[in-house]
């Protein structure tokens, strides 16, 4: 581990390199230096298995921490190199090193910060204001992202994927969930307003943050935000991304797989915590098309997650990794539940954005 790191442009002496965190994606390690407490960089490896193209990824991150260093500089913000974060290029001036195998990366550890992964209302307003404002900080930027994830968040692709499934259906389970293949059609289009909006050129691409999670901040130790971080799947997107992913996971009051679907409702003391430090961090290039839209978001990932769920379940869990054999299934009904909540919560969501 610290030849790796020594491909790198690092500063002093490497003593130490430990697993750092427990991600889903990527492989985190904290790289210590001689004579310091603290570690001083963070050595990752990414996994392009899910990110297939490590220059495109490293090309965009590159680009929107560059901006947003910028624009903090520019506003004369105190301690700017803790509020965004910084890679280390490799020694010959490379975003990555691949060492045969595995793609690596380099960042500076930012020290006394803290993830928390508790959902209240507090920090859901917390949420809201920051990714609201990574999102205002990025309205102007002039260079092209690329889609680190094609179609990460088309719908429309999603149901075609559904549609295909359902026709192909290899284990034959495509009768025994006829009732949510119908009620997902009887939604499909309306559903797929995003997309419509984009054709008919009312509805912006926007640099989107994707991933949008209480603990994807920092945090310094009185509890303010430091920054935005785990930036693989910043991308051009509509906002609804970033809005309506956050309040999916969020706002639901039980599992994502809980097979208790009483346990399950829509928060809407969340999303109100959420929506409001949204809109004012967003206030100086959010259109009206995407604000009176917000309620729409809160719903449409939800369903977009049922969509996915069962075209796994149909396709015989190829995607998601399952635990037992009816798991896609279990996972299928608590979306669509949350959905089927967060349907009959839109007209107070829509009162809301409207007075807010």
């Amino acid at each position: 581990m610290k030849d790796i790191v020594l491909k790198f442009k690092v500063e002093g002496e490497i003593t130490d390199v430990k697993p750092l965190g427990e991600g889903l994606i990527n492989d985190t390690f904290k790289v210590y230096v001689k004579g310091e407490e603290n570690p001083k960089y963070v050595l990752q490896h990414i996994n392009n298995a899910i990110f297939q193209d490590v220059e495109l990824l490293q090309d965009n991150i590159e680009k929107v921490t560059d901006h947003i260093r910028k624009k903090l500089t520019e506003n004369k913000v105190e301690d700017v190199e803790r509020k965004v974060l910084r890679f280390i290029r490799t020694n010959d001036d490379k975003k990555f090193h691949f060492d045969g195998e595995k793609y690596w990366r380099l960042m500076v550890y930012i020290s006394d910060s803290y993830t928390y992964q508790t959902v209240n209302p507090e920090y859901s307003y917390t949420a809201g204001k920051s990714f609201g404002e990574f999102q205002s900080m990025l309205s102007d930027i002039n260079e092209t992202l690329g889609e680190t994830i094609p179609d990460f968040h088309n719908l429309e692709l999603r149901l075609k994927q559904l549609k295909e499934a359902i026709e192909k259906d290899p284990l034959n389970r495509a009768k025994d969930v006829q009732y949510y293949i119908n009620e997902i059609e009887k939604r499909a289009e309306s559903m797929c307003l995003g997309e419509q909006l984009h054709r008919e050129g009312k509805l912006p691409k926007r640099i989107c943050h994707c991933d949008t999670k209480v603990n994807n901040m920092l945090f310094d130790k009185d509890g303010n935000v430091l920054c935005v971080i785990d930036l693989d799947t910043v991308m051009p997107s509509f906002i609804f991304s970033d809005f309506g992913d956050f309040l999916r996971s969020a706002a639901n009051t039980g599992a994502e797989d809980d097979k208790n679907l009483d346990n399950i409702n829509f928060n809407m003391e969340i999303f109100k915590a959420f929506t409001k430090g949204y809109i004012e961090a967003t206030k100086s290039f959010l259109l009206p098309i995407e604000k009176e839209n917000l309620p729409y978001a809160a719903k449409l990932f939800p369903y977009m997650q049922t969509v996915r769920f069962l075209a796994d379940y149909i396709n015989g869990d190829t995607y998601y990794k399952i635990q037992y054999p009816e798991h896609n299934l279990v996972r299928t009904k608590a979306q669509w539940r949350l959905f089927e909540c967060a349907e009959q919560k839109e007209s107070e969501m829509k009162e809301f954005v409207l007075n807010s």
